[in-house]
């Protein structure tokens, strides 16, 4: 098998492992409201701790490779505020779902979002597993593994809003496949054009703006409509199972 097919298997199987999140949809479930309120906080907490312990570091850690000191955090603080700020203008434009209920509304809109995110979070990743995949098979097998774990609860975070808020399985499935499939076409992208321009600084903008992205959708979106159940207590314990399952997930396999 060549380097090519490899890497490129590698990055598809860690992109699928999003469809495993799909898979509570399988089985008949009932308290809607505790469903939704537990999925929206534990997205939250997972996207918080993926901006906190892994894309704001490595970042930061790239920027530090080029700048000294204050000039390396000056550029990751302005690149995840100009991430806010592209957040923002995706939530402002963003369509509604507009044969649904109000509520219905903004639960479809946080399936968007979160898809919307999570996809811009996967095409890096795709890039990051086919270039490493493609020199080293054994770091690439690695971080495709550390990947998928976390791909799981990603996955949860786009199929539980869709599925509730259409009553569409279907729907669920394919948005949370189409978030899933961004991981191979990073792949692709970096085989066809970024392979051969990619740098630190490039790619510590991207992460850097997409940990901004991560942060506004968790806290904005995601957080705020699950305190809206008025049920403070069972969104922080499900915030923090997820933010916590991150960090397991960093500890076994990063």
């Amino acid at each position: 098998m060549s380097n090519f097919t490899y890497a490129f298997i590698l990055s598809t199987l860690a992109g699928l492992s999003t469809l495993i999140g799909f898979i509570p949809l399988l089985f008949k479930l009932k308290n809607e409201k505790y469903i939704i309120l537990a999925s929206l906080a534990f997205a939250s907490g997972v996207m918080i701790c993926v901006s906190l312990t892994d894309l704001i570091p490595e970042s930061f850690n790239l920027l530090t490779s080029i700048f000294k000191g204050f000039p390396a955090l000056l550029f990751l603080l302005i690149f995840i505020s100009l991430g806010v700020i592209i957040s923002m203008l995706i939530d402002k434009f963003l369509p509604n779902n507009d044969n649904k209920s109000i509520s219905n509304k903004k639960l479809y809109r946080l399936g968007l979002v979160s898809m919307l995110a999570i996809i811009m979070h996967n095409i890096p990743e795709g890039v990051a597993t086919f270039l490493s995949s493609s020199t080293n098979r054994g770091l690439g097998l690695s971080l495709a593994l550390a990947i998928s774990f976390h791909n799981i609860p990603e996955g949860i975070s786009i199929a539980i809003p869709i599925y509730f808020s259409t009553k569409s399985k279907f729907k669920a499935f394919l948005y949370t496949l189409i978030s899933g499939l961004s991981e191979p076409l990073g792949a692709i992208l970096a085989y066809l054009f970024l392979s051969s321009i990619i740098n630190n600084f490039i790619m510590s903008i991207i992460l850097s703006m997409i940990a901004g992205i991560m942060i506004h959708i968790s806290i904005y979106e995601l957080l705020t409509e699950s305190l809206s159940y008025k049920k403070g207590k069972l969104t922080l314990l499900f915030f923090s199972i997820g933010f916590i399952f991150m960090l397991i997930s960093h500890f076994l396999l990063g």
